[in-house]
Order: structure tokens, then C-alpha cells, then sequence
């Protein structure tokens, strides 16, 4: 049964959806943790290794933090192949271009496959940048986040990926949530609105959540 559901379009959407919904869960979350480096290096570096600690001592250190990773990567991984495996399902259903262009597509409809290459790509960087210290800069500290975050930040293109990253993630979540919602069955007619007004307060509040950080160090605010 779990084949000939995977199999189906419909199945393959609802795949989208659902692992969708769990990192938009995730960003919520994130955006909440990574303001607090505005409350100074202490408060944030303590948040950092509070989330190791998660659930000790029934839990080891940092099996919680290993359990979201692994439930997170098997997310993206389940989007992205259902994405792209419906892509080219709807290339092989019309081979050819429409002569005319939908006119109410909007924009962040057009860009969902470019803006979803555009965060994966943004994903393997900023674990190489900030969890790995490979392609930082200044010289990665083990265990002193709010450091490696200014480090980030205080250069042109750590400002450049990452904000051009979370506008991308903003349009992602701007049409993500509404398509999830009809996928699953929430929307209707009477909801559409409300649904629509909840995606776009949902892809600004992270937006500009998520960029204050960079515009924080930009501006001194942090430092």
C-alpha cells in the first residue's frame, strides 16, 4: 500500500506537504533560538548547549539534538524527490510550452524549483560555515556560536548568501503553505483567505526574523 501511494501523484504531494510542514515547524523554532544572540554571547551560547542537553538525563548528550537532525534530513530528502520526481512527471504530461503563461501565477509560484535549488544549496553551505567550520571565516571556535555567527556576518558574502537564502525561503513559504493546506484538504472556499493571509504573515515573520541577525551584526547592534 505505501508503494502505490508513493507511486501516485497525489501521494507524492502529500509527501510534499507533510515534510514541508515539519521544517516549516523546524523554522519557526530555529528563527525563535537565533534571536536570542541579540540578548548577548552568553544567553545565546547557553541556548547552544541547551540544545544538546535536551532530555538528560533519559537522553544522552546530544541524541535529541541527533534525533530532530535525522528526522529533518529524512524531510528535506522525501521533499526534494517528491518535488522532483513531479517536476518531471509534468514535463512528460505537456512536452511542449504553453504559448501563453498563466497570468495569476504569481511570482513565488514560478520560482518554487529555482528557490528550492537555491536552499539546498544554502543548506550544505551553512553547515559548512557554522557546524562544521570548514568554509568559515576568521577561524571557526568549537562550542562559542555567537563568535562564529559574528565571524559570518562581519563579510560581504555571508551578509549576500544568507539574505538572498531567507527571501528565498520567505517566497518558498509564501506559496509552500497554502499548496500543503489544499493538498491536505484544509482549504475551501471560506478558508482560502484566511489560509492565504496566514502563508504570507508566515513567510514575512520568518523573513525578516531570520535577517535580522546579519542586519544586526551589519548595523553593531551585535557584536
Amino acid at each position: 500500500m505505501a508503494r502505490t501511494v508513493w507511486d501516485s501523484t497525489v501521494g507524492k504531494k502529500t509527501v510534499m506537504a507533510v515534510s514541508g510542514l515539519v521544517m516549516l515547524l523546524y523554522l519557526v523554532a530555529h528563527m525563535i533560538g537565533n534571536l536570542k544572540i541579540f540578548f548577548g554571547a552568553g544567553e545565546f551560547n547557553h541556548y547552544a548547549h541547551w540544545l544538546r542537553t535536551v532530555g538528560e538525563p533519559f537522553m544522552h548528550y546530544e541524541w535529541t539534538l541527533w534525533i530532530v537532525r535525522v528526522v529533518l534530513v529524512v524531510a528535506v530528502l522525501a521533499h526534494a524527490v517528491s518535488a522532483y520526481q513531479l517536476s518531471r512527471r509534468d514535463i512528460k504530461a505537456r512536452p511542449s510550452k504553453y504559448v501563453h503563461k498563466k497570468p495569476r501565477a504569481s511570482y513565488a509560484t514560478r520560482t518554487m524549483r529555482w528557490g528550492g535549488v537555491i536552499l539546498a544549496l544554502f543548506i550544505v553551505w551553512h553547515l559548512l560555515d557554522l557546524t562544521t567550520g570548514t568554509v568559515h571565516s576568521g577561524g571557526f571556535e568549537t562550542g562559542k556560536p555567537y563568535q562564529n555567527v559574528v565571524d559570518t556576518f562581519s563579510t560581504w558574502y555571508g551578509n549576500v548568501i544568507y539574505i538572498v537564502a531567507m527571501l528565498a525561503v520567505g517566497l518558498h513559504i509564501r506559496h509552500g503553505f497554502w499548496s500543503a493546506a489544499q493538498t491536505l484538504g484544509v482549504g475551501s472556499r471560506t478558508r482560502d483567505r484566511a489560509l492565504k493571509t496566514t502563508a504570507h504573515a508566515l513567510a514575512l515573520l520568518l523573513t525578516a526574523g531570520f535577517v535580522a541577525v546579519p542586519v544586526g551584526v551589519m548595523t553593531g547592534v551585535v557584536s
